[in-house]
């Protein structure tokens, strides 16, 4: 079974590993459903979805229906007004099934013009609080892509106490001077804060650029046991991050197979040393 700690201040203890359900985008309900059934096996008990997902909260929202006080269920938002942002909630809201999620995202807020219109007056912000306020939410979180998401993210904090974060982290984006630096800052200020940190990209090899897309992924990943596992243990090697499992459903057992026997203690410097060999560049630059 994988780990289980405090997901921030919520008050719920959700696996170290979240589901992320953008795995589902395209799937049939057949196979979305054996997918979240798979996720009892290995005791996961979060759920992480996004109205952009595709078909996804489509998906999770009949399997839910049985299943709903089992699980933390997360959303999110690309909208940036308040009425945009209201109304898509109420219809994340139908297509999951459920009178309220558990956490409601402000998704990929990296862009200046967009942080000021969402944080501003009639702002989707605006939206989040009321939400909260009436019951639909619980909490409320950002996240976001890219080299300067923490800096953003430092920004969003800083305007409104938000409960959680979300943003990439893997070898290759460690390895930008500046990036590190930053995420380093988020992470203090959230350990502080008690503010939940969620990691995506854990299995991101680099982009796919010539290649053939031969997974969902919209990066190439790790497809070997071997190299997932490395990914995997580099990430949860740091105690106090979650990661978003991939977002595809073949890649997904291998996931949490080695999430379910990680080992405490491992080193994050052995690990990385053992992942120079591979080869692997920056997704984000």
């Amino acid at each position: 079974m994988i780990e289980k700690i405090p997901f921030g201040r919520t008050g719920h203890n959700s696996t170290r590993t979240l589901f992320g359900a953008a795995a589902l985008w395209a799937a049939s309900q057949d196979e979305a459903n054996r997918v979240l059934d798979s996720l009892f096996e290995y005791g996961v008990n979060h759920i992480d979805t996004a109205a952009s997902y595709g078909d996804a909260e489509l998906r999770v929202g009949p399997w839910l229906k049985q299943h709903r006080n089992e699980f933390f269920l997360a959303t999110k938002t690309e909208k940036r007004t308040y009425s945009e942002a209201k109304e898509e909630l109420h219809r994340s809201l139908e297509r999951l099934q459920t009178d309220h999620i558990d956490l409601w995202q402000m998704h990929i807020l990296v862009e200046p013009d967009e942080w000021e219109t969402a944080m501003g007056p009639d702002g989707a912000l605006e939206a989040f609080i009321e939400a909260r306020e009436q019951g639909l939410t619980r909490f409320l979180g950002v996240t976001g892509h890219g080299v300067n998401v923490a800096q953003m993210h430092l920004k969003s904090l800083a305007r409104f106490d938000f409960d959680s974060v979300l943003l990439p982290y893997n070898p290759t984006m460690m390895q930008n001077p500046q990036y590190a630096a930053d995420f380093e800052e988020l992470t203090a200020v959230c350990q502080q804060k008690n503010v939940a940190i969620q990691t995506i990209k854990a299995l991101s090899k680099g982009p796919w650029g010539d290649k053939p897309k031969t997974y969902t992924t919209w990066y190439q990943p790790f497809s070997t046991q071997a190299e997932i596992d490395l990914a995997v243990q580099w990430v949860l090697s740091r105690p106090d991050v979650f990661l978003n499992t991939v977002g595809d459903t073949t890649l997904l057992p291998m996931v949490l197979a080695v999430a379910s026997r990680m080992e405490t203690a491992v080193s994050q410097a052995a690990i990385s040393e053992k992942m120079k060999n591979i080869d692997m560049e920056p997704l984000f630059v």
